[in-house]
């Protein structure tokens, strides 16, 4: 049974997964209406969800 700090580590991971997912939503939209400040700010958004990914993944391993 896991305990609770694993628990709370599982939901945060999922919730960063999730941004990472809206990120690369973010990206094909900027893309798409080619806006090239709207390309830059959904690369950092992305750039800040693998910044917080990382403790969680090293965490694991």
């Amino acid at each position: 049974m896991p305990t609770e700090n694993e628990k709370e580590s599982r939901f945060q991971l999922y919730g960063w997964l999730l941004f990472v997912i809206c990120s690369f939503f973010f990206i094909a939209d900027s893309v798409a209406s080619r806006s090239p400040l709207g390309i830059a700010g959904s690369c950092l958004f992305l750039l800040g969800c693998i910044a917080f990914l990382v403790p969680l993944v090293r965490k694991k391993t």
